[in-house]
């Protein structure tokens, strides 16, 4: 049956799924099975916190696996309990089973015969060592467990994601998807004391339900800058604006600031020094670029300013300053903002941007954000490196919750081997650099998916592959006899997506919302349409397409072929694992092949939006009624094959509503907009370009 729009948050309110135990698992050796008889024991004096990842690990136990666990806090009376203890504590607690957790986050499983112990460095370490038991429960996919002891701990704190479920919309199981997916921190966006980007938010209570799922808050600045550090009532005006947010809810985490969002006059002489909707006094265009825009020198100047105010009612509040904007400024220019920056804040990079590759010939540059490069890139690598010499803390944008702005309109991208090149590298700038902390989505957000099960994985120690996890879960996912064949998929998907072409003009333009995407011709009737409630809605769709460089065309659409080819192999193999997956799996491997269907039709659709360009330009500049003629015959076959293309994708957004919505867009490819898409291009081909044929006298 299809579903209606938004009807997949249901499956993203679904914490625990109940298709996780296989009825025909048996204990096998020395395994402790855990069943209806055990107990999950808590302090007398436990928190609400340790309470309810307690009854959280109860409902997976009942769901998941089947079998009805007691919660009891203190000690079990006598004879209430008739089987094994799984026991929650904390090192503050348990001094002898915590003396060697190094840091916050930390546990310590241990797993005997009739007892399991989770003793956390402090309470949401207990909570991740619940999240942690779950999992290897879910890989066996019974209540069984081998023996062990083992002492795990985070490498990256914070890990930062915007919401899945809508933009800064937080219900609580959406904070708990979170938690368990191993990120310890969501970020809303904030243009003031309980306003969002979106509206209304209680800020507060979003402060307080995240506490309770082990999460902090981070703002992500939306507020507007209009004095200089050096104006006389600089104070007053943001101790109203960045004071007064701050003692709205000082129980934020930290704030991050970001050119383009943060933008103040700068004095710098090599910008415009106001801001870039702010029109010139004069009227002239200048060509510098605004101060949001620039590695400005009085940047530490306004940063100090605002920590100074921002600290009264937070002391130990996180200012990450990111330098997303100018990352593509001269390295000279941007160091020397790092060496005079305070080293009291967090500067963060985005971790592949500005990477000029070479591909088949031409040179692709990695803009906004893309999966196809894993960076780092030089960018990256010099900031860290200065930031490491100042010793301030390093943040990344990553991207690891596994979404980039690679295609606008898919809850992640499908290529868990390529993204582990990516931990590779965020680990070793770990080592290397002091990379601590992680943005792991923006606004397109994330989604609870296998990828970003083995960021966490890469992401704790002691280490494991992600070879050795692709394997395993896709066993879990698949069945012993899918599960090779899905890892072969994911194997030709990360492969081919090395070949995807990163421009600004696919990614905001086909690719961004993928086979709804018009094929226009001189004229645009009707403008692309989207919700009028939407965060930026089609504001950061382009339907006019223009190449960057027409000349690199042909090379482009040639990578995208490839790319292209070595997705239909994945496909191919994910369609045998998933005939050859057991019943109960059926639904989740049928929505991964559903995906990865929908993505190759938004390949075809940036082939044919480029082939359709360089056919048009030929038409345009074509005189002789008879060789237009021609080319037209080519437009429209291309035309059609096109509709044949976005008709093609509407079961597939029926089936996953998720798939053709975003955060920031909302639906940009649903039926109604793939309908829309083939209305205006039928009317392109039936009407406009018999109708300009005509002036031609070739009609």
């Amino acid at each position: 049956m299809a579903e209606r729009n938004f009807q997949f948050r249901q499956r993203l309110n679904t914490i625990h799924r109940s298709d996780r135990r296989d009825p025909a698992q048996q204990p096998a050796g020395e395994e402790t099975v855990i069943g209806s008889g055990w107990h999950i024991q808590v302090p007398a004096d436990a928190s609400e916190y340790l309470i309810r990842t307690a009854q959280d690990l109860q409902d997976y136990f009942i769901t998941s696996m089947g079998e009805s666990v007691l919660l009891v806090r203190g000690q079990a009376g006598s004879g209430a309990c008739s089987g094994g203890t799984i026991r929650l504590t904390t090192r503050a607690a348990s001094p002898d089973l915590g003396a060697e957790l190094p840091k916050p986050r930390s546990y310590r499983l241990i797993v005997e015969a009739v007892a399991v112990t989770i003793c956390g460095y402090d309470e949401r370490g207990v909570g991740q060592g619940c999240y942690y038991l779950e999992e290897l429960l879910n890989l066996r996919e019974a209540p069984f467990i081998v023996p062990r002891d083992e002492l795990r701990s985070p490498i990256f704190s914070p890990r930062m994601v915007h919401s899945g479920w809508g933009i800064d919309q937080f219900p609580d199981p959406q904070l708990n998807a979170i938690a368990h997916a191993g990120m310890d921190a969501v970020l809303v966006f904030v243009k003031g004391p309980d306003m969002t980007t979106t509206g209304y938010l209680d800020i507060n209570d979003l402060i307080d339900r995240a506490a309770l799922y082990g999460l902090d808050v981070y703002l992500y600045s939306y507020l507007k800058s209009r004095k200089h550090p050096d104006d006389p009532d600089a104070e007053a005006y943001y101790e109203s604006t960045y004071g007064e947010l701050m003692r709205s809810c000082p129980g934020a985490k930290g704030i991050v600031f970001v050119g383009e969002s943060c933008e103040f006059p700068s004095k710098d002489e090599r910008t415009t020094g106001r801001l870039r909707l702010d029109p010139a006094p004069d009227g002239k265009k200048d060509p510098r670029p605004s101060p949001g825009w620039w590695p400005c020198r009085d940047y530490p100047d306004w940063l100090n300013l605002l920590k100074r105010i921002l600290r009264k009612d937070n002391p130990e509040l996180d200012i990450v300053f990111w330098t997303y904007n100018w990352g593509w400024a001269p390295e000279e220019d941007r160091l020397a903002l790092i060496r005079s920056l305070p080293t009291d804040i967090s500067l963060q990079a985005t971790f592949e941007m500005f990477e000029n590759i070479e591909k088949d010939g031409i040179i692709t540059r990695c803009v906004d954000y893309t999966a196809s490069f894993e960076g780092p890139g030089i960018y990256f690598r010099t900031e860290a490196q200065t930031a490491h010499e100042r010793g301030i803390p390093l943040y990344a944008m990553a991207n690891t919750a596994g979404l980039t702005w690679d295609i606008g309109v898919i809850p992640y991208e499908p290529i868990p081997f390529q993204w582990a090149r990516r931990y590779q590298g965020l680990l070793k700038a770990h080592r290397e650099w002091g990379l601590v902390g992680l943005m792991e989505s923006h606004h397109f957000a994330w989604w609870p998916s296998f990828v970003n099960e083995l960021a966490k994985w890469a992401y704790w120690e002691p280490a494991t592959t992600t070879e050795q996890m692709a394997e395993k879960i896709a066993v879990r996912d698949f069945g012993p006899e899918g599960g090779p064949l899905a890892v072969e998929a994911w194997r030709l998907w990360s492969e081919a997506f090395r070949n995807y072409v990163p421009t600004n003009e696919d990614q905001y333009g086909p690719y961004r919302v993928g086979p709804a995407y018009p094929l226009l011709f001189q004229e645009e009737r009707e403008t692309f349409p989207d919700a009028p409630y939407a965060h930026f809605g089609a504001r950061i769709l382009n339907t006019h397409y223009n190449p960057h460089k027409p000349e690199d065309l042909d090379t482009e659409i040639s990578l995208t072929e490839k790319m292209a080819a070595g997705w239909d192999e994945g496909i191919a193999k994910l369609e045998q694992a998933v005939a050859l997956a057991p019943e109960r799996k059926q639904p989740e491997a049928q929505r991964m092949l559903g995906l990865g269907r929908f993505i190759r039709r938004c390949f075809q659709t940036t082939i044919n939006t480029k082939r359709w360009w360089q056919l048009k330009q030929a038409l345009l500049a074509e005189t002789d009624p008879e060789a237009a003629r021609e080319i037209a015959d080519d437009l429209t076959r291309l035309g059609e094959a096109e509709i044949a293309n976005a008709e093609g994708a509407i079961p597939l957004v029926d089936a996953d509503s998720r798939l053709g919505w975003e955060p920031s867009m909302e639906y940009m490819c649903d039926r109604k907009h793939l309908e829309w898409k083939i209305a205006q291009l039928r009317t392109t081909l039936d009407e406009e370009i018999p109708a300009y044929l005509e002036t031609l006298g070739a009609g």
